[in-house]
């Protein structure tokens, strides 16, 4: 048996218990796909990260207990505090090469910053029955990028609903975000994954790449500040910047250890 370190890291807080949380992997070389697929489902959290260092650059995957997906917020978050608090980089800034292309990690104090490409939502006018059916409040309107973005009038609304997952699981999609104008934030939102043992994401970095554009442009400002009012809750400070996304928040570690595999 040959054994790997592993790290859980609690995403987008500065305390244990809150944020999200993600499992880390470090590797000399990649696994196979199926074997860290395995893993991840093994872990049993919304995202396991696995990355490999090749000099001065890293090269990342994210896998949920189900697929492997091609964006990440949070475990990318834990994945930069290990390299940069456990590891000990010496730089300030990570370079990840990834299936959404080059992102940047900036360490700025207690402070991670995220630089993510943009992903403007479109509005969706014939809006999915199981969709308008899956929550027991209507939203406003309706938007699409990667995932569903379902807006809706205040915060209170938004802390009033409630999935149904019986119709949300007919859908062919990762994920379903809903928003709304914050009372002490900018904004704020949940995350549901239909089709999944998640559920409801505490705290979803990707989902940011969709609603930092989407409310640039309703607020007509750049810096933002946001919370996602799941029950561990996290918070977040969030930038326009061209046709990217900076998203900084904080992380702390919670456990670390060893898994071990036949060799």
């Amino acid at each position: 048996m040959k054994s790997y370190p592993i790290y859980q890291v609690d995403a987008f807080t500065d305390h244990l218990f809150g944020g999200n949380p993600a499992a880390v992997c470090p590797l000399k070389s990649w696994l196979p796909t199926e074997v860290m697929q395995q893993l991840a489902m093994e872990n049993n959290l919304s995202e396991t990260a696995f990355f490999v260092q090749h000099n001065d650059e890293f090269e990342i995957r994210w896998f949920t207990p189900e697929v492997e997906i091609d964006l990440a917020g949070h475990p990318t978050l834990a994945t930069a505090f290990v390299i940069f608090n456990i590891l000990k980089l010496a730089k300030h800034r990570i370079q990840f090469k990834s299936k959404s292309g080059l992102l940047i990690v900036e360490k700025k104090d207690d402070w991670l910053v995220m630089n993510f490409p943009s992903r403007m939502p479109e509005q969706v006018h014939n809006i999915p029955h199981h969709l308008l059916k899956g929550f027991n409040i209507a939203p406003q309107s309706v938007w699409k990028s990667r995932d569903y973005l379902l807006v809706y009038p205040n915060e209170s609304t938004i802390q009033q609903l409630i999935p149904n997952f019986v119709e949300l699981n007919q859908l062919n999609t990762l994920g379903i975000i809903v928003t709304a104008e914050g009372n002490e934030t900018n904004f704020v939102s949940r995350f549901f994954v239909p089709n999944s043992v998640i559920g409801e994401d505490p705290v979803t970095g990707s989902a940011h790449a969709t609603l930092i554009p989407f409310w640039s442009k309703v607020l007509n400002k750049q810096q933002l500040t946001a919370k996602q009012i799941s029950k561990r809750g996290g918070t977040l400070l969030c930038e326009m910047h061209h046709e990217r996304v900076h998203i900084s928040g904080k992380a702390t570690l919670y456990m670390k250890g060893e898994y071990y595999l036949a060799e």
